[in-house]
């Protein structure tokens, strides 16, 4: 044991050496697997052939000496094998051999769990003597501690190259994996790294368990189209080694049947679920032949999937590593933003078309770099991708509006309305309202002062109507929601009856071309009139001349925002315009003079 020999040989020493100080007795140890089937160990003075018989047999209450005293836990003595109903089934196994005997006592664990026997055999009719009963009980002993060992061993192996919630090879093994695959012969492998999507969001909502159960379920279901191909390397990361594969077809087949195998929902702890994977892929020698290389493009292909194609997988292709890098170093710079407190909300006014008076904002994100530059949303929109940086960057813009409207407030200003645009990452948490609550109330901010934004994607990237919901809520403790940039993306008429919404924004494309080109014309007036019989607000976006304010004016749309009225400024500079275009001041009637003349 101290020079590090297995248990085998450990046992075939010390059969060899009870033979030597009882002559005339053979000796044999057999293990006893979890099953309660026997494998044969050590037993040097026979053939092959006893070990490969007895190996596979289950022990029971007359399976020859070693498996009664197994199944038995306790000693079993046999001083002829001819005439013992235990060795009936098995008596020409060894009487052929010159065994006429078999004394067999069990090896048990510290826990008292039998895990091996060891048996004397005698060419007589005979019992053990004193001095051989001696032998046998030093050996068990010893026998034993060899186990003991043995199973630590054991343990310290799985506990190094196994994932022990799951059972499947962790980091350590996959790369061992991967190394002799690339070493082999006639290396020909796909790897598909595989993301299990939103578990934080299952284990914050639902629980630990639950969470612990969908990492479980993933990896059965890989386990059983990818058999030993598939490691837990990470908390929701697999990777999946597919042997044989020589192209992106045949890697893209594998990944399908993957994807299939998800399809069906379980059921935990009282919550039905169905797993949401995410995957990316590359191919031994197309995509690199380096493991390291070959691991990271298969992370840009799952940072590309996560992008553009949640829940189900990409493959690399060389182009990726640019724009991942360029994607992965926009998040940095927000990040480091968010961290810094740079995140800042800039504002753009909304004017009620019919009189020309501020409506309300639109809050649209902003960041202030270290040189004094101001960066819009559309130039940091990779970020934004990431569900962390979103829920971060919407968690700081609360803080800053709250703070800023109670300003208004105070201030003596009629804000009137202020939207707040949020995303899918801020949806699937499933704390929106508590989030909302948490920065307006400690405020002061009326809640019906609040415009909650969301794009058609948000509903539709909600399989179980969990955001259709959250809206009703919302809308119940008095907050307006604004379907915005309608008429692109999922838009279908359908959605206005569907989703719970309050008043829709028509999207800038649609405003641009209404005055050149007839169905974009029809798809605005169609909007409008739609709306106002829904009974619902409408704001049209992106207006940038006069002949479009004019146009919706007499349209009848009832809000309008773009370039024409104000770009997005920030809190000083929209305080500035409240204050010049607010009704009751002196500047107002002169600034509306001009805006007529423009």
């Amino acid at each position: 044991m101290v020079r590090g020999e297995g248990f085998e040989a450990i046992a075939n020493r010390l059969c060899l050496r009870a033979e030597e100080l009882a002559p005339g007795a053979i000796c044999t140890i057999v293990g006893v697997n979890g099953e309660g089937r026997l494998k044969a160990v050590a037993s040097p003075s026979l053939p092959t052939s006893y070990g490969e018989a007895i190996t596979g047999l289950e022990i029971g209450p007359s399976v020859g000496s070693c498996g009664t005293a197994a199944y038995l836990g306790e000693p079993v003595e046999v001083d002829d094998i001819s005439t013992s109903p235990l060795w009936a089934p098995y008596k020409d196994l060894v009487l052929p051999l010159g065994l006429q005997a078999c004394w067999s006592f069990p090896i048990k664990t510290s826990d008292g769990r039998v895990a091996a026997a060891f048996g004397f055999y005698f060419k007589d009719k005979r019992g053990p003597t004193v001095f051989e009963r001696s032998i046998v009980n030093t050996c068990v002993h010893l026998c034993s501690i060899a186990i003991e060992h043995a199973l630590t061993q054991k343990r310290n192996h799985a506990l190094a190259y196994y994932d022990q919630l799951t059972g499947l090879p962790n980091r350590r093994s996959f790369d061992d994996m991967m190394f002799d695959r690339i070493v082999s012969m006639d290396p020909a492998f796909g790897l598909l790294v595989v993301d299990i999507d939103n578990l934080k969001i299952a284990n914050d909502t639902m629980g630990h368990v639950v969470g612990d159960s969908l990492i479980q379920e993933v990896a059965a279901r890989l386990s059983q189209i990818v058999p030993n191909g598939a490691s837990r390397i990470g908390g929701d990361e697999f990777a999946v080694l597919i042997d044989g594969c020589r192209s992106h077809a045949e890697l893209a087949a594998a990944a399908d049947r993957i994807v299939e195998a998800m399809k069906t929902t379980f059921d935990c702890a009282g919550y039905t679920l169905t797993p949401q994977i995410t995957m990316g892929g590359v191919v031994y020698e197309i995509d690199g032949v380096d493991p390291d290389l070959l691991r990271q493009n298969a992370d840009f292909a799952i940072y590309h999937a996560k992008s553009v194609n949640r829940g189900g997988y990409a493959l690399f292709k060389r182009d990726m590593r640019t724009s991942i890098a360029t994607r992965m170093s926009t998040i940095r710079t927000v990040g480091e933003a968010l961290n810094e407190e740079r995140v800042v909300p800039f504002y753009q006014p909304l004017i009620t078309l019919s009189d020309g008076t501020i409506h309300g904002f639109e809050a649209l994100a902003r960041i202030k770099m270290d040189n004094g530059a101001i960066v819009s949303a559309g130039q940091f929109q990779a970020a934004l991708s990431d569900p962390s940086i979103a829920f971060r960057l919407t968690d700081q813009m609360l803080r800053h509006i709250a703070r800023d409207m109670r300003g208004w407030m105070e201030g003596g200003f009629n804000v009137g309305h202020v939207g707040i645009n949020l995303s899918t990452a801020d949806f699937h948490r499933g704390d929106v309202e508590q989030r909302l609550l948490a920065a307006f109330e400690p405020a002061g901010v009326p809640l019906d002062r609040i415009v909650v934004e969301v794009t058609e994607g948000v509903f539709m990237d909600s399989t179980d109507d969990k955001v259709v919901h959250v809206i009703e809520s919302l809308r119940r403790k008095g907050i307006t929601v604004a379907l915005d940039d309608f008429g692109t993306g999922f838009a279908s008429l359908t959605h206005l009856i569907r989703f719970p919404v309050d008043c829709i924004k028509v999207d800038k494309s649609f405003v641009d071309r209404m005055l050149t080109d007839h169905p974009s014309q029809l798809v605005v007036e169609l909007l409008v009139d739609l709306s106002r019989k829904l009974h619902m607000h409408t704001v049209a976006e992106g207006i940038e001349t006069q002949a479009q304010a004019g146009w919706l004016k007499a349209l009848g749309c009832n809000t309008g925002q773009g370039y024409y009225f104000g770009r997005p400024v920030d809190v000083e500079a929209t305080t500035k315009l409240m204050r010049e275009w607010q009704p009751g001041f002196p500047q107002a009637a002169s600034l509306a003079a001009k805006k007529k003349r423009a």
